[in-house]
């Protein structure tokens, strides 16, 4: 016993020392020792990625309260100017410690942007942060509710195809299902409770480990459009639509085909007129889209202040950027039903296009209870749980307070509180059941093609678009009087009834033979290139999606300036990338591979078609993007192969990026006619030499030729 005193008595000697050293300079005391700790923390966290919202809600938590500590640091006048030149000297060894942290893990950066949301989680750490440094937290304000403002009278537009459809119809058709379904769910046992923060946690406490998604029915019954393949995965969703399912979170990988399933659905769901609300670069393909899997509907696209625009249409296509100044006759227009594309563009609920979003999406319930509303996302989550909040209240399944309708009732049919410990599996399982559907290219292998081509056509707008397409004019007229010239001159007594095709590819030989000997002037050449340029920063974009989705992408294009807008584009959106060009040493280009193939923050391989065509293995990546289109199937075939190769686990999906209604559709066609002589030719089905670059520019020659000349009645 006593000397178990002594011990003791010897510790307190020594703690009592430690407290007379520490005493004067009270460094382990206050804010700043806190900080330090945590962000100690996070630094072992990131080594693991990829971080958890937990993680990162405290990288965020300490960032504010650095920059906070920091002002209070400068106004306090109390302090004299040694102590505070020591004070923020500690604070910006803090700060230069989340600066690597965040150099680690890029993604962290958004959360320090002005309109970054600060989460429910997050301000309750902040609060624990502060007691435990001896600070009593400020109370925070109620939040405001987030109303859509209405876009000032200067950008509102009312395009003249809306007002002839208004004078049409003036009274939109009565919905009779709307009043039985306006009974909102009343919490009676859950009466009292804070439900969506654990609704929110459930994901992340009662997570299983497989995707999330709901029972869907077999969808052997569902049939497709003449002429097309419906796969069983996307068939499934058109069932569930069918048997009366009206909202889902469709959060399938992409190359899953989620745009057929959404407008199969709408076709289920009888949910015309249907707006979709898309990002800018995807917006041409949509309308291809619509033709393509519901060809009896029509489609109409809002560009500018849409003067274009068709308000009969049974499809409204509109990039998210246009929102502000349509969103007024857009709300009046009377959809029965609303597809979100790229849903996580909307996670911010304070900006304004999310504002807009969630506007629109209330009018259409409040008219039409069981419409069908859709969320398209490979990503539903980028930062953190409580990103899921604008799209579940997109869905019509929480308000800014509370769950709502059919996810209450299922909540209070579990006999279940936040207390019990049964409560998070359960609530998962209710939120997963009201639509969210998620599968990945591993889960549903054997329903797709190991390779496939997918083209995603583009609209060149603006001053740059017009320049290409009067080009192109132009260079349909020249050929056009060369053929005129030609049949003038001909001395011979055949005569032939239309197009004479073998002089059409004579004039066309010609034509090639000059713009290739030429160095200045416009011909198909610079026409080509000045195309990939004006398609640069859509690929790039289109990219930089498909990096956020499913990781590591590999892009591809044929001349340097379209490799560095592309790369400008990716820095300024913080995504990591390396570049594999030609004009690389061979130890410059090797450790640009390897950092494309093991650094987990490097999500994009910028690739010379010329360069990186041959010889590499980036089978780390499933999803190819082509900027720019070779002029020969081999030289496409090649570039794929860098990651469609042995060892590749999952199907793979290049995205051809096509500029629509210009040449480079016409050649995209030319070149996948070409790879079927040259299969069989290669199969020995054939003796052919294979494809050559010229048959497809002068085959794309001719064909410009042959549609001048038929639009002027010659056929």
């Amino acid at each position: 016993m006593a000397g178990q005193g002594r011990r003791r008595s010897g510790s307190a000697r020594v703690d009592d020392g430690a407290q007379r050293r520490r005493a004067p300079r009270r460094d382990n005391e206050g804010l700043i020792p806190v900080l330090a700790e945590v962000t100690r923390e996070i630094e072992n966290a990131v080594r693991r990625p990829p971080a958890r919202p937990a993680v990162r809600a405290k990288f965020q938590v300490v960032a504010l309260l650095v920059r906070e500590e920091r002002a209070r640091v400068m106004a306090d006048a109390a302090l004299t100017s040694a102590k505070r030149t020591q004070e923020l000297k500690r604070l910006d060894g803090v700060a230069t410690l989340l600066a690597k942290i965040a150099a680690r893990d890029t993604s962290l950066l958004a959360l320090l942007a002005e309109d970054a949301r600060v989460s429910d989680s997050a301000r309750a750490l902040k609060a624990t942060m502060m007691r435990a440094a001896g600070m009593e937290p400020p109370e925070e304000p109620e939040p405001e509710p987030v109303t859509a403002p209405a876009p000032s009278t200067e950008k509102r537009v009312i395009p003249q195809s809306v007002i002839q459809r208004q004078r049409a119809n003036p009274f939109l058709a009565p919905d009779f299902e709307a009043a039985a379904e306006r009974t909102a769910a009343r919490a009676r046992r859950l009466a009292g409770w804070e439900l969506l923060e654990p609704l929110f946690r459930s994901f992340e406490y009662a997570a299983t480990g497989a995707p999330a998604c709901m029972d869907l029915p077999d969808g052997r019954l569902v049939s497709a459009p003449l002429g097309r393949e419906l796969m069983p995965h996307q068939a499934q969703v058109v069932a569930a639509t069918t048997r009366g399912h009206r909202t889902f979170l469709l959060a399938d990988e992409p190359g899953l085909g989620k745009t057929a399933q959404a407008l199969l659905a709408a076709q289920a769901a009888d949910a015309f007129p249907l707006l979709v609300v898309v990002p800018n670069v995807v917006k041409t393909n949509w309308a291809h889209e619509v033709g393509m899997w519901t060809p009896s509907r029509r489609a109409t696209v809002v560009h500018g202040d849409g003067e274009r625009v068709d308000a009969f249409a049974d499809v409204v296509i509109v990039n998210y950027e246009l929102l502000d100044r349509h969103v007024g006759w857009l709300g009046d227009l009377g959809f029965r039903g609303m597809v979100v594309d790229e849903a996580h563009f909307i996670k911010n609920k304070g900006s304004q296009r999310s504002q807009h979003v969630l506007a629109l999406s209330e009018r259409i319930r409040t008219r039409t209870p069981r419409a069908l509303l859709m969320a398209l996302t490979g990503t539903p989550l980028i930062n953190d749980i409580e990103d899921f909040r604008a799209i579940w209240q997109y869905l019509g399944w929480i308000d800014d307070e509370k769950p709502l309708g059919k996810l209450m009732t299922a909540l209070e049919e579990t006999g279940l509180t936040p207390a019990d410990p049964g409560f998070y599996a359960a609530a998962r399982t209710a939120v997963i059941s009201m639509g969210i559907v998620r599968r990945r290219k591993a889960d549903v292998v054997a329903d797709i093609p190991a390779r496939r081509v997918a083209d995603l056509p583009v609209e060149l707008d603006g001053a740059v678009g017009r320049s290409i397409r009067a080009s192109e004019a132009a260079l349909a007229r020249r050929l056009v009087e060369r053929y005129r010239a030609a049949l003038a001159a001909r001395r011979d007594d055949v005569v032939v009834d239309g197009v004479d095709l073998d002089l059409a590819r004579r004039v066309a030989a010609g034509e090639l033979k000059d713009s290739s000997s030429k160095a200045g002037g416009e011909n198909v050449f610079t026409m080509v290139r000045r195309i990939g340029q004006a398609k640069a920063g859509l690929a790039a974009d289109y990219a930089a999606q498909l990096a956020r989705n499913v990781g590591k992408v590999v892009f591809f294009a044929k001349h340097v300036d379209v490799m560095d807008q592309a790369e400008q584009t990716f820095a300024d959106r913080g995504i990591g990338y390396a570049s594999i060009r030609g004009d690389q040493t061979p130890r410059v280009r090797e450790k640009n591979i390897k950092a494309f193939t093991e650094d987990p923050d490097v999500h994009i391989a910028v690739c010379s078609l010329m360069a990186a065509g041959v010889g590499l293995n980036l089978q780390v990546a499933s999803n190819l993007v082509l900027a720019e289109l070779s002029w020969t199937d081999a030289e496409q075939t090649q570039a794929i192969d860098r990651i469609h190769r042995i060892g590749q686990s999952e199907p793979v999906t290049a995205w051809r990026i096509i500029a629509a209604q210009t040449i480079d559709a016409k050649i995209a066609e030319l070149i996948d006619s070409k790879s079927g002589l040259a299969a069989r030719a290669l199969d020995g089905a054939a003796e052919e030499d294979g494809e050559s670059s010229t048959d497809v520019q002068l085959e794309a020659l001719v064909s410009l030729l042959t549609d001048a000349l038929a639009a002027e009645g010659v056929s």
